[in-house]
Order: structure tokens, then sequence, then C-alpha cells
């Protein structure tokens, strides 16, 4: 009943307009009173809320995936959520690899691994902490669009630097939308690992049928 009041406003207004007539001889004065109702329909809640970080990139995540479900056969289906248990994300060639993940989470972890195993100061171990200095995110993106910049410039200490850098080269480059935020990214040492989950899930999108 409070949505429905909220989402539809009614509010009316009245005015009343006399008019006095008076007969030529000196009779009775008829008045006559007519009255005039405006009401006035407001559709729409009074002000939307502001859609929190993690809420904007799940939704970004929902279109995502129905997009690729579309272009997929019916009966596979792409998990969207850390530790899903149907289709997996994507399948290593060595068997060895794909028996260690177990999970979307693990098995797109181990991809961030191999694919940032030769770069200097990249450890990736979880989507939190590994990801705090900017440097795994300008790797992974190094690998791909190597002519893009050169990595051996970077150090741990320019954070706000690599995360400018890596998520605009990212963007620009090859149509990966800015879902991180690089202030808060900087003020935390240990970032949403929900966050950067699917961010990362977004570049290995784009970048999955690449070396």
């Amino acid at each position: 009943m409070a949505e429905r009041e909220a989402a539809q406003h009614k509010s009316s207004s009245s005015s009343e307009q006399r008019t006095e007539t008076k007969s030529k001889d000196g009779g009775a004065t008829v008045t006559t009173t007519t009255t005039k109702v405006t009401t006035r329909t407001v559709s729409g809640s009074a002000a939307s809320k502001n859609i929190s970080p993690l809420a904007k990139f799940k939704q970004l995540d929902k279109q995502a995936a129905a997009q690729q479900a579309q272009k997929s056969s019916p009966t596979t289906s792409t998990p969207t959520t850390p530790g899903g248990s149907a289709q997996p994300l994507f399948k290593f060639t060595d068997p060895a690899l794909n028996a260690r993940a177990a999970t979307v989470k693990d098995q797109l972890l181990q991809w961030c691994k191999h694919k940032t195993q030769e770069y200097e100061n990249v450890q990736i171990n979880n989507f939190s902490s590994s990801w705090s200095d900017g440097l795994a995110f300008c790797a992974l993106i190094h690998h791909f669009l190597p002519d893009a910049f050169d990595y051996t410039t970077l150090t741990k200490q320019t954070r706000r630097h690599n995360f400018e850098l890596a998520f605009s080269v990212a963007d620009e480059k090859a149509g990966i939308a800015p879902l991180l935020d690089v202030e808060d990214m900087v003020e935390m040492s240990r970032p949403d690992w929900k966050c950067v989950f699917v961010y990362v899930q977004s570049i290995y999108r784009r970048f999955r049928n690449c070396q």
C-alpha cells in the first residue's frame, strides 16, 4: 500500500465563484455558487535512490550474462555468481589446472594467474589484496594489449597512476567499462573482492578468445 501511494500521489484544489443576481422589481436576491474542483495526478516516486556500486556491477553483469546466454546453446549456462555450480565459466586445457579450479571464482583466479605469471611484482592469490596496488590490473591488460603502455615503468608506489592507467586503457582500447572507481581503490588496502571479481569477469569476457 505504501509503495502504491509513493508511486502515485494525487492532490486536488478547489475554488468557488459566487455570482449574485438581483431581480429588477426589488425582489429576492438569487445567489448562484459555482465550485470548480481541479485534480492533479503526479506519477513516480518523490526521489529515486542512488544505486550502490555493487548493485550497478551486478546489474551490468546480469545484462552481459543474458547477452552471452542468447549466443550460447540452450543447454549451456554461464554462472555469474561466485562459487556457482552450473556450467563452468571456462575450462583450462591443462587437466591439472582445471582440476584445481573447482568453482567459477577459482577458475577465473587461475586464469588471471596464468596470464600474469611473467610479470614482476604481481602475485595473484585472491580478488582483494592481490589487486590493491593496481599492478595486477595493469599486468592483465598489458598481456592482451602490450603496445598500449610500458609495464616496466610501473611501481607499487604509484597506485593511483596504476589504477587510472589500467582502467582507462581497458575502456579506450578494449571497450571494457570502468566499473571500479579509482578513488575507492586508492583508499582501500583490501578492495571488496566481489567488486574486483565482477570487473575481472568483464576483462575475461573481452579477451577469453585471445592468447
